[in-house]
């Protein structure tokens, strides 16, 4: 089978190469599937680069997220679906996605929602799965709130934006760059603010009447998470996603004692490894938001396998919108 792996930290361009693996055998606890959708995610440019939390061993084949049809289950494996039947879910690395085919730990496999074709299932989980967490385990978003979310155009924040909607807050999207304003827009987001040209924090502030977001959605960190603590609401909460641009925040800690708001992290994979129960909740929660068309992934391009390593490129570059997902 032909697969994408990283011989070499660096860019993805550099560091990737498509090469011929022997076809992947299930073993016990697994099942074997057809690829049909890898959706890139930025972890994968960070493992390229060797700058993620998790370093596996060279080589690796790079992937962490797809959908895949059910071919066969390893030995006294009890399989989520029947063969035959899509799957969704994450890649236990050094075993990745981008290829043929694929084995997949039974635990990290999910049935696909029906309503989705295979490019948006392959989108559904991760994205997903880390907004639904963000907004109702971590910071109890409530009808009426505010949600502040940044990068609203990319593939979290257009999640976090669909869900807060199906919430019922009232949804500000930040984005970058006049061309993502009406993506986030026909997202459902009743004010977008392009940090480009405008001041998001002016912006939240006239929106709100002056009380600022009920919760932030930061899944980049630096600039965006210092104006967030200006125009956060009294107890507002501010979710930790991730730091996209590249700038881990020091907060000062009493400007939150003051202002009465809460800094909430959130590691989604730890529920994945400490709470399993609750990922399978979430994702049949998920699945009807899907099947009455409130959570649908923005799949901006469909990529062939060969161009795997140039859409990483450009989804490291920052200028994607949405999703992109490689169908072999």
């Amino acid at each position: 089978m032909k697969a994408w792996q990283v011989h070499r930290h660096g860019e993805p361009e550099q560091a990737m190469r498509l090469v011929e693996l022997p076809d992947p055998v299930p073993g016990p606890g697994q099942v074997l599937v057809r690829v049909l959708g890898v959706a890139l995610n930025f972890p994968d440019v960070l493992l390229c680069r060797g700058t993620y939390q998790e370093r596996p061993p060279l080589p690796f084949t790079a992937g962490v997220e797809l959908c895949g049809e059910v071919l066969a289950t390893g030995p006294a494996t009890t399989a989520p679906a029947a063969t035959g039947q899509r799957v969704i879910g994450t890649l236990a690395l050094p075993a990745g996605a981008l290829a043929e085919l694929a084995v997949l730990p039974v635990e990290l496999a999910f049935p696909a929602p029906s309503t989705l074709d295979d490019a948006q299932a392959a989108a559904f989980h991760i994205g997903y799965q880390t907004a639904w967490f963000a907004l109702h385990r971590r910071a109890r978003l409530a009808p009426g709130e505010t949600l502040l979310v940044h990068a609203g155009a990319g593939g979290g924040g257009s999640a976090a934006i669909q869900l807060g909607r199906a919430a019922g807050a009232r949804v500000v999207a930040v984005v970058g760059g006049p061309g993502k304003v009406a993506v986030a827009r026909d997202l459902g987001a009743d004010l977008v603010v392009d940090r480009q040209g405008g001041d998001f924090v002016a912006a939240v502030q006239e929106f709100t009447g002056g009380r600022g977001a009920d919760v932030v959605f930061d899944p980049v960190g630096g600039d965006a998470f210092a104006g967030s603590t200006r125009c956060v609401a009294f107890e507002g909460r501010i979710v930790l996603v991730g730091f996209a641009s590249g700038t881990v925040p020091a907060p000062a800690l009493n400007h939150p004692l003051i202002k009465n708001y809460s800094l909430v992290g959130l590691h989604w994979g730890r529920y994945r490894q400490r709470e399993p129960g609750a990922v399978r909740q979430a994702h049949a929660a998920l699945t009807d938001l899907a099947g009455a068309g409130l959570a649908v992934p923005l799949v901006s391009a469909r990529l062939p396998l060969a161009a795997a390593a140039a859409g990483l490129t450009e989804l490291a570059a920052g200028t994607t919108v949405g999703r992109l997902v490689v169908v072999p």
